[in-house]
This record gives structure tokens, C-alpha cells and sequence, in this order.
């Protein structure tokens, strides 16, 4: 079975698809990695994926309305809903202190859910809005991201770039949940 997902390496969309995956007891899945919900609803619709996995909502983020204009436009059913624990990491090259970060960089879902952190702790820093937590975490490790940047992203994201955890548990409430929205075709 092919399980596309709103996310790349490291991304929550990855673990909620492999929590999917452990709780139907799937065994011969591939991940596809798509990176918004408009592709995966597309690939979906197109054949390319048998089942599409796309947060939805988190509990102190609020929704994700990168999705809304998404399931606007492609047809497909609802298979399942469930929700994952979130916690953020500030990810960072190995060797950063915490003097050198200039910027903070994340997904706008998870700058929210880390708003009161960042302005507490990294009031001097910028702020700029990436893509996907994982993407950042990825493109800080290749250099397409000036080493003074700090990534908001998962410790997997953090595992699968090679970035080392400078700060844990940074998300704003200690139960933070993001809700996910399997989907299937009609």
C-alpha cells in the first residue's frame, strides 16, 4: 500500500502515518512524500497513492488551513481521524550555541505552537515562516539555511538531518496534539 503524506523525512506527518500504519497492522506500505495536502489529495485522486495522511488541526496551533482549499477541490472519502503528541525541538547544527542563532525558522503551525517560547527566549532573533518543519530541518543541514538558524521541527527531523537538539519540549502547553485526517479514494 502506498501512503502518501503532507511532509518529508522527520516531518509529524511521517510519525502520524507510521502510528497509521502500526494501528492497522500494516506490513508491505511505502511512504510517499508529498509535501502538502493539495498533492496528496491529487496523487490520491490520480491513483498515484492508495491512502493520503494530512494534519488537519493541532490542539494549540489551531487548524492547519493549508489543507482548506485542498479538500475544496478533490474528491475523495474520509477513511479515518486520530491524533499524535507534538513536541518541538530547536534543531541546530552540531557545535551551535545559543549565542549564534540569529533566526528561528519553522512551519507557520509550528511557530504558533511555539509563539510565547520564541518571544521569550529569542526576542532579537527573526522569525520566518518555512514550507514544512522537516524541509527546514533538511535545508538548514545542506546549507541552504544560514548556520545562525534555529529549526522549530521534531527530534526525528533532528535524527534524519543530522542536527543536534539545542532545546527540547519547546512548544508552548505540555500537551500539545496535532489531528490527522486519513483519506482514501471514492
Amino acid at each position: 500500500m502506498k501512503i502518501g503524506i503532507a511532509g518529508t523525512r522527520g516531518s509529524f506527518s511521517e510519525e502520524a502515518a507510521n502510528e497509521f500504519i502500526r494501528r492497522s497492522g500494516g506490513t508491505d506500505t511505502e511512504l510517499v512524500y508529498l509535501l502538502q495536502a493539495e498533492k496528496v489529495l491529487e496523487a490520491l485522486e490520480n491513483g498515484e497513492i492508495d491512502t493520503g495522511i494530512f494534519a488537519i488541526e493541532n490542539s494549540n496551533g489551531g487548524v492547519v488551513t493549508e489543507y482548506l482549499p485542498a479538500i475544496a477541490k478533490h474528491r475523495f472519502a474520509i477513511d479515518s481521524i486520530f491524533e499524535i503528541p507534538v513536541n518541538h525541538m530547536l534543531l541546530v547544527l552540531a557545535g551551535t550555541k545559543r549565542e549564534d542563532i540569529k533566526q528561528i525558522v519553522s512551519q507557520n503551525q509550528a511557530l504558533r505552537q511555539c509563539r510565547t517560547y520564541v518571544r521569550r527566549e529569542w526576542p532579537d532573533a527573526e522569525v520566518h515562516e518555512y514550507v514544512d518543519t522537516a524541509t527546514a530541518a533538511k535545508d538548514l543541514k545542506e546549507g541552504t539555511l544560514p548556520k545562525e538558524t534555529g529549526v522549530i521541527a521534531s527530534r526525528a527531523a533532528g535524527d534524519a538531518h543530522g542536527l543536534e537538539v539545542l532545546e527540547e519540549n519547546i512548544q508552548d502547553m505540555k500537551f500539545n496534539f496535532t489531528t490527522f485526517l486519513v483519506t482514501k479514494r471514492l
